[in-house]
């Protein structure tokens, strides 16, 4: 198998499950790690027994074929529009921008220059995720009518050591956490084609409660309890709430109901399960979850799809046209609120094939 060079661009928090995620696909040789703070990048090298690297020879590097952009939201335009003039494909984490605007441009530029861009989430490639696309594609539950996704807690002060980008520009809960349920939603129904919703920002301060500057108190910036109805391109109606105001709650993460049944999905921040499926007239029943990468922490699992379909000349799942139309849906709940109307959705988005066409007992495979 021809290996397809990684360069990491950021060495925060979420670097260390890319890169113990990295070591299980043998497509991906990482030629380096890199970070503004010097010291952090060596620390991830060490720990991980891979090349440092300084920013700019990193970007220079000729083995490096696409960079892995895990820097803050507010900086991953900056990064992929540097890593596309270098000549490199480039993969980000979530969100694909801060803006629509931001994002548009930096599609605009990997099409001038030929190249791809990627995205995260990737989890609705695990198992769990991949279970439920087979069951609806399948027709179980009938003609998807509607449904509810809801991500709702207190918000992440109490756990993040710096959690002051979760409540600027980039952050709240729609754009941290939306990108997992609006792309897995996606995947499943296909895309959007409006959204109505309203915006609230209930507190503008928050008080760390974390290690190691507990009892700071920082602004915010954003929205951080956001609710609406998407309606897709097929006709079904699905509920959203996001929120970092909640104490607490019962929903499930995602439900989705049809017209022979209904289901319920797997936590699209995680690759497994359980999936539950209730038939018309009957009871809810757990499915096992057959298919691979459900049972770990498989982030970089999207990069390693792209890097095969580099090799196989195929599209790339987590895709930059995805992570747009994402990005679009996600911003419109807030213009939807500011303007007190509906917002039509002006990207389109195929569903990304099921990753079982690329997987060869249980690993991909070229």
């Amino acid at each position: 198998m021809e290996k397809v060079g990684i360069g990491i661009v950021g060495c925060g928090n979420i670097s260390g499950a890319y890169l113990t995620a990295m070591r299980g696909f043998p497509i991906l040789d990482i030629r380096g790690v890199a970070d503004l703070n010097a010291d952090l990048a060596r620390a991830r090298a060490a720990e991980f027994a891979v090349p440092v690297q300084d920013l700019d020879a990193l970007f220079a590097d000729p083995n490096v074929q696409i960079i892995v952009n895990l820097t803050v939201p507010k900086a991953h335009v900056a990064v992929g529009l540097r890593a596309l003039e270098a000549g490199k494909h480039t993969y980000s984490e979530k969100p694909l921008g801060i803006t629509f605007a931001e994002g548009s441009r930096l599609a605009r530029a990997a099409a001038a220059k030929g190249l791809r861009i990627g995205a995260a989430p990737d989890t609705f490639l695990g198992g769990g995720q991949q279970t439920v696309r087979a069951i609806v594609d399948a027709g179980e539950i009938g003609a998807p009518v509607g449904g509810t996704a809801n991500f709702m807690n207190p918000g992440h002060e109490s756990w993040h050591p710096n959690p002051d980008f979760y409540y600027e520009p980039g952050g709240g809960p729609m754009l941290d956490m939306g990108p997992y349920y609006i792309t897995a939603l996606v995947n499943l129904l296909g895309p959007v084609a409006e959204v109505a919703g309203f915006a609230a920002m209930p507190r503008a301060t928050r008080t760390i409660t974390s290690q190691p500057r507990s009892g700071q108190t920082i602004p915010v910036h954003v929205a951080t309890h956001v609710a609406g109805t998407l309606r897709f391109a097929t006709g079904a109606l699905v509920q959203v709430a996001m929120s970092f105001d909640v104490p607490g709650h019962k929903h499930p993460p995602i439900e989705l109901y049809g017209t022979e049944g209904a289901i319920q999905v797997p936590d699209p921040n995680r690759f497994g399960g359980p999936v539950e499926v209730l038939r018309t007239g009957g009871a809810w029943q757990e499915r096992p979850i057959d298919l691979p990468y459900a049972d770990g922490n498989f982030r970089s699992l999207g990069v390693a799809d792209m890097a095969h379909a580099l090799r196989s000349d195929r599209p790339h799942r987590a895709s930059g046209d995805l992570a747009l139309h994402v990005l679009e849906v996600m911003e419109a709940f807030q213009t939807a609120s500011d303007q007190r109307r509906v917002v039509a959705i002006t990207t389109l988005t195929d569903r990304p094939a099921p990753l079982a066409q690329s997987v060869d007992r249980g690993q991909l495979a070229r």
